[in-house]
């Protein structure tokens, strides 16, 4: 399966049926990771998950929050990145794998860059260019 680098957040959920329509909760911690916002519209992709024996109650006291993932990045490593935005304060930005943003200092929109991961965060990492790449490369 093909997934789009444009993907934003990806969880899991269930369907629900509320007054004669369909829904699926968001899960609050995606709005506070800043890919996604209140008001505004975006494309889901729904897939299957493989079933389990167990019955799912709704009336159950709400699971704990679900720990975080762990961050796709480390501090130290390198990776050819395409810089898709320029940020609020001039800074290019670039996501990987679960649309985890790494924010690269004095590059351009649409710049192709080998960085070097230099801190990481919970929901971001910050990187420094090594080399500037042609895209005949």
């Amino acid at each position: 399966m093909e997934i789009s680098d444009q993907l934003r957040c990806l969880f899991s959920g269930t369907v629900e049926e509320r007054n004669g329509s369909y829904v699926v909760e968001i899960p609050e911690q995606e709005l506070r990771l800043g890919d996604l916002e209140v008001d505004e519209t975006y494309r889901v992709a729904v897939l299957p998950s493989p079933t389990t024996s167990e019955p799912t109650t709704t009336d159950a006291d709400p699971q704990p929050e679900q720990p975080s993932q762990t961050p796709p990045v480390e501090k130290g490593e390198q990776r050819t990145v395409e810089i898709e935005d320029i940020g609020d304060q001039g800074d290019g930005i670039t996501r990987v794998e679960r649309g985890f943003v790494v924010i690269v200092p004095d590059t351009k929109q649409s710049e192709r860059v080998t960085i070097e991961i230099t801190d990481v965060r919970e929901n971001v990492a910050f990187a420094e260019v090594v080399d500037r790449v042609s895209y005949y490369e």
